[in-house]
């Protein structure tokens, strides 16, 4: 099998909480393929969206090693990250973290501008057809509902042509015939770009669309399949 496009090694995550300092993940080791979907579950508390932020090098890890394409996250200065994650991965969160004061055209757009891709709106506009929304460019994120919200999301995450999509809980906010739309198009995206998604997510049956499931508790690998 090819070298992981994402590799963790013994890797440790603490926190400084109210009550002193608070370990969050205790020596996860795990690896990522080229192409694979990966399923995180495990209940509220087991550090699945912290373990998500380390891959993404959204949070730094406390000890352990972690690559992503190669490249050693803890290496990397805060910039070298940034642009890192501006080139090779896309994000999906539970809240659809959209700017407000920008239509839905320009906040899947900025990214793009920022990261100098050529004909930013144009590639903008593709994407939100893609998700279904191309009649809705022009609006902003409070004229929108959830769900379109939360497609403004995918079309953001999946502009840039990511290698690594991470998407923590995409359809905790959205009730249950909007998330599986959402799902449904996530994979697409997925199939569409060729690219590896790690998905948190509480859904057995979700979960079961991935190709390998690993389980948390306690910060800990519980069990893997």
């Amino acid at each position: 099998m090819s070298s992981p496009i994402l590799s963790l090694t013994d890797v440790t995550l603490s926190l400084e909480g109210n009550a002193g300092l608070v370990r969050i993940l205790h020596g996860i080791s795990l690896d990522v393929h080229k192409g694979e979907t990966l399923g995180l579950i495990g209940p509220s508390g087991s550090g699945k969206s912290s373990l998500l932020m380390l891959m993404g090098g959204l949070e730094r890890a406390t000890s352990g090693r972690i690559t992503a394409l190669g490249q050693d996250l803890s290496a990397m200065n805060e910039d070298q990250l940034a642009r890192l994650r501006r080139e090779n991965f896309g994000v999906v969160f539970q809240s659809f973290h959209l700017i407000p004061t920008m239509t839905a055209l320009e906040n899947v757009a900025t990214p793009l501008e920022l990261a100098g891709v050529a004909d930013a709106h144009g590639r903008a506009q593709e994407e939100l057809s893609t998700v279904g929304l191309a009649a809705r460019a022009g609006h902003y994120p409070s004229q929108l509902s959830g769900g379109e919200q939360q497609r403004v999301a995918l079309a953001r995450a999946a502009a840039p042509r990511p290698a690594i999509i991470l998407a923590d809980e995409p359809t905790g906010n959205l009730d249950s015939t909007t998330g599986a739309s959402i799902i449904d198009l996530l994979f697409g995206l997925r199939d569409r770009h060729g690219a590896t998604l790690v998905l948190v997510t509480h859904d057995p049956e979700l979960a079961a669309r991935c190709d390998r499931v690993i389980s948390l508790r306690d910060g800990r690998v519980e069990a893997a399949a």
